[in-house]
C-alpha cells in the first residue's frame, strides 16, 4: 500500500481556524476517496499557521474495478426485421466504447432490451487526485476569506506553496497561481527552505529535522506545558494554564519556545482576575501561582522562534507588559476613588438597546424582579436581591472595565466588597453573566443565579417585545443563549418557578414606557414557546431521545425541575421490558377518549359511576384505578416518578383485560359514557406523567 501528502502552504493563518481546517481537509478527502472507490487505512491531518498537511496512510494505487450492466434500447428496436442491427444498436455500443458483438439480451419485467457489461474503475488513484485536488482545497470553508494580487482566486489566506506526492511521484495540479511540487518550506529563521521531499513517507522527517517546525499541534501543546512547568518551579511556582489560551498560543507557533518574564511585584496590589486578564487578552501569555494559591509576579509567554539572547526577547515582552500593569494600577485606584452612587448616576446616560431606555433602567428593573423571585425562592434573600439587582451593572462605566471588557461583572463583585456591600451582594454581582456558554459553569449562589436569571429575562421580555426574535441562525442579542443559561440555572438551583411566571414579571417591569411592536400577550406566548424549544433541544443534547423528551414535556413544563425528573423516570421505564406494549396499550386509552369525547363533543369528567358497571373486566379497572389513586398522589407529592410508572406497569395487565373483555362504544349511552369516563380517568393519571400518545411503537 502507498502514502500520500498534501501540504497546502500559506501566510500565517489565525489560530482559531485551525481546528475547522483541519477537520474539513480530513473529511472532504475522505469522502472523496471513498465516492471514488479507492481503498485508504487511516487519514491524519495537521496544521499549523503556515501549512495544513494531510497523509494518507495505506491507499491503494488502483481504484477499485467493478462490473456492471448497462441496458440500452428495446431488442425490437434495435434490431429490425431481418436481425440485423439498427441505428439504435450501433449507437448505443459506440456511446458505451464497446463492440456490439459483446452485446446481449437482458430480460427483465418491462421486456428485452439490449444491454452490454462494462468495466468500471482500475484509474490510478495518482490520476484521481490529480484531478479531485484542487476541488477539495478550494471548497475548504473558512470563517473568512480573502483574494490577493490579481488573483480572483480565494482563500483564508494567500497560498505559497503546494506540496503534493503519491509516494516518490508529485500528484500533478494546479490551484490559484500555483503548480503542486515535490518541496516544502519551513520555519521563517530556522529552516526557511525550499526543502524536497523524495518520498511522501519522508515528509514529516523532513518537516521535523530540516524545517524545524512541530507539525503537531498536539505536540506542540504537550511541548509547551512541559517546558512551562519545568520553568515555573525552579521560581518556585506551577503555570495557571488556560485550556482556551492553550489552544491559541500552541495555533501561533510552529517551533514553541516558552519564556518566563517577571514583573515589579508592587503591581500584584492589583486584583488577581485583572492581572491574569492583562497577561492573557493582550500579551497571550499564563500567570504563576505559588503553592498556597497566591499569583507570583512572573508569567510565561511562548515564542515561535529559538532566540540568540533570551535575555533580551524577555526584557521586551516585561516592557510591554508594564506598560499594561501601568494602566491597570491607574485604573484600578481611579476607580477605588468612586462610588456605585456616582456609577448608578452615570448608568443613566448608557444606552442599553436604544427603544429600551438605558442601563440605569435596566438596574432598577433588575432589582424589582430579582426581589420577586426572591419572594418566591427564599423570602429572607428579598433585600439582597434587590439590592444585587440595582448595582449589578454599575461596572460597566468603571475605567478598570472600560479597559478589560472581559472583566464585567467579575470587577464589580470586587468594587463591591471594597465599597462595603455584603458578601451576597458581591457575589451575586460576580456571577450575573453565568454561565457564559454551554460548556462554562451556572452562578454558585442563589443570589447569584437569580440576578442572572432576571437579567436574561429581562432582555428576552424587551426584545421580543420589540420583534427582535432570532430567526434561522440570526440571533444577535443571544436570546438562545439566554433560555440555555435560564434552563441550567433553574435546573442546577432546583428553581421551582414557571417560566412563564418569570417572563411575564419580566414583561411588568418595562410598565408603559416603552411603544412595543408586539403585544405583550402575543410577547409573552412566542416567549414562552421559544423557551420551551430550547428546552426541548437542551434535553435530547443531554442523550435524551426526542420522543422521549415530546412525550415528557407535553404533560407539563412549567417545573421544569420537574420536567427533568419524569423525563429520567420515562426514559428508565422505556428501557424495561414490555415498554413497547404498555404504550400501545396507553395509546389506544388516549385515542378513544381523544376521538369519542374530544373530537365527538362529549364532555367527560373521569368521573365514574360503578352502579353503571356490567363486566367482571371494567369492575377490576374501576376498583384498580380507586385503589391506586391514594399510591399515585403520594408518590406524585414526593417526585417518585420511576414508582409512579411503576405503577403503570402494575395497572396495564387490568386496562389490557378491559380492551379484550370490555365494548367501550356499546349501544346503551350511560353505560358508554360511564366507560369514556372510566378511561378518562387513566389517561388523567397518564397524562401528569407523559404524553403516551406523542411516542411511536
Amino acid at each position: 500500500m502507498s502514502v500520500f501528502v498534501l501540504e497546502i502552504g500559506t501566510e500565517e493563518l489565525p489560530a482559531r481556524f485551525l481546528p475547522g481546517l483541519e477537520k474539513e481537509l480530513k473529511d472532504r478527502l475522505a469522502a472523496f476517496l471513498t465516492e471514488s472507490h479507492v481503498d485508504f487505512e487511516a487519514i491524519d491531518v495537521q496544521s499549523t499557521p503556515r501549512r495544513a498537511a494531510a497523509t494518507v496512510k495505506g491507499i491503494s494505487a488502483i481504484q477499485n474495478e467493478a462490473e456492471e450492466v448497462v441496458s440500452g434500447p428495446p431488442v425490437r428496436i434495435a434490431y429490425d426485421a431481418e436481425g440485423k442491427p439498427t441505428k439504435a444498436a450501433e449507437g448505443f455500443a459506440k456511446t458505451q466504447g464497446v463492440d456490439l458483438a459483446d452485446a446481449f439480451t437482458l430480460k427483465i419485467d418491462k421486456g428485452e432490451y439490449l444491454a452490454v457489461r462494462k468495466k468500471i474503475g482500475g484509474a490510478r488513484t495518482l490520476d484521481l487526485l490529480s484531478e479531485g485536488c484542487p476541488a477539495i482545497i478550494g471548497a475548504l470553508p473558512f470563517p473568512k476569506k480573502m483574494k490577493w494580487g490579481s488573483l480572483e482566486y480565494t482563500y483564508a489566506r494567500p497560498l505559497r506553496w503546494v506540496l503534493a506526492m503519491f509516494d516518490d511521484q508529485v500528484v500533478p495540479f494546479g490551484v490559484a497561481d500555483l503548480a503542486s511540487g515535490n518541496t516544502t518550506r519551513g520555519h521563517r529563521v530556522h529552516g526557511p527552505g525550499p526543502f524536497t521531499v523524495s518520498h511522501a513517507d519522508k515528509f514529516a522527517d523532513v518537516v521535523r529535522e530540516q524545517c524545524a517546525v512541530t507539525l503537531s499541534g498536539a505536540e506542540r501543546r504537550a511541548h509547551t506545558i512541559a517546558e512551562g512547568n519545568a520553568l515555573a518551579a525552579a521560581m518556585g511556582g506551577t503555570v495557571l494554564w488556560k485550556d482556551s489560551l492553550l489552544d491559541e498560543v500552541q495555533g501561533l507557533s510552529e517551533h514553541p519556545v516558552p519564556c518566563l518574564g517577571g514583573f515589579d511585584p508592587s503591581f500584584l496590589e492589583l486584583p488577581r482576575e485583572a492581572l491574569l486578564t492583562s497577561m492573557q487578552s493582550h500579551q497571550k501569555s499564563f500567570g504563576l501561582e505559588d503553592k498556597d494559591g497566591n499569583l507570583l509576579p512572573y508569567f510565561l509567554t511562548v515564542l515561535n522562534i529559538t532566540p540568540k539572547d533570551m535575555d533580551v526577547v524577555r526584557k521586551g515582552w516585561e516592557r510591554v507588559l508594564r506598560a499594561r500593569l501601568e494602566d491597570g494600577r491607574f485604573f484600578w485606584r481611579n476607580d477605588l476613588k468612586n462610588s456605585f452612587d456616582a456609577w448608578l448616576g452615570k448608568l443613566d446616560s448608557v444606552i442599553f438597546l436604544a427603544p429600551l431606555g438605558s442601563m440605569g433602567n435596566k438596574t432598577r428593573r433588575l432589582s424589582t424582579l430579582c426581589g420577586s423571585l426572591a419572594a418566591s425562592v427564599d423570602a429572607g434573600l428579598k433585600a439582597d436581591a434587590e439590592r444585587a439587582g440595582r448595582l449589578s451593572k454599575a461596572d460597566l462605566v468603571s475605567e478598570m472595565v472600560y479597559e478589560f471588557d472581559s472583566l464585567q461583572g467579575i470587577m464589580g463583585g470586587i468594587y463591591a466588597r471594597k465599597m462595603g456591600e455584603n458578601d451576597v451582594v458581591a457575589q451575586a454581582i460576580a456571577e450575573q453573566y453565568l454561565p457564559a456558554g454551554p460548556d462554562t459553569p451556572v452562578p454558585s449562589s442563589l443570589c447569584g443565579a437569580l440576578l442572572s436569571i432576571a437579567d436574561k429575562a429581562d432582555t428576552m421580555a424587551g426584545c421580543f417585545g420589540l420583534g427582535m426574535i432570532p430567526t434561522g441562525a440570526a440571533d444577535p442579542y443571544a436570546l438562545r443563549r439566554c433560555c440555555l443559561g435560564i434552563t441550567r440555572i433553574m435546573l442546577d438551583r432546583n428553581i421551582r418557578v414557571s417560566a412563564r411566571d418569570i417572563f411575564l414579571a419580566a414583561q411588568a417591569g418595562y410598565g408603559d414606557a416603552i411603544k412595543w411592536k408586539l403585544a405583550p400577550e402575543e410577547a409573552l406566548e412566542k416567549m414562552v414557546e421559544f423557551f420551551n424549544l430550547r428546552l426541548k433541544n437542551y434535553f435530547v443534547s443531554q442523550g435524551y431521545e426526542t420522543l422521549l423528551v415530546e412525550a415528557a414535556l407535553n404533560a407539563g413544563s412549567s417545573d421544569i425541575c420537574d420536567a427533568a425528573a419524569r423525563l429520567k423516570a420515562l426514559d428508565a421505564f422505556s428501557k424495561s421490558e414490555g415498554f413497547g406494549q404498555a404504550v400501545l396499550t396507553f395509546k389506544r386509552a388516549a385515542n378513544i377518549i381523544r376521538k369519542q369525547g374530544e373530537e365527538a363533543g362529549v364532555a367527560l369528567s373521569g368521573v365514574v359511576d360503578a352502579a353503571l358497571f356490567e363486566d367482571e373486566a371494567e369492575k377490576a379497572l374501576g376498583e384498580a384505578l380507586r385503589a391506586v389513586e391514594p399510591r399515585f398522589e403520594s408518590l406524585w407529592q414526593a417526585g417518585d416518578f420511576d414508582a409512579l410508572f411503576g405503577l403503570l406497569g402494575e395497572l396495564r395487565p387490568t386496562v389490557d383485560a378491559f380492551f379484550d373483555n370490555v365494548m367501550v362504544m356499546c349501544d346503551d349511552a350511560a353505560v358508554r359514557v360511564n366507560r369514556l369516563n372510566l378511561l378518562t380517568s387513566l389517561v388523567q393519571k397518564l397524562g401528569r406523567l407523559a404524553d403516551f400518545a406523542a411516542l411511536q411503537m
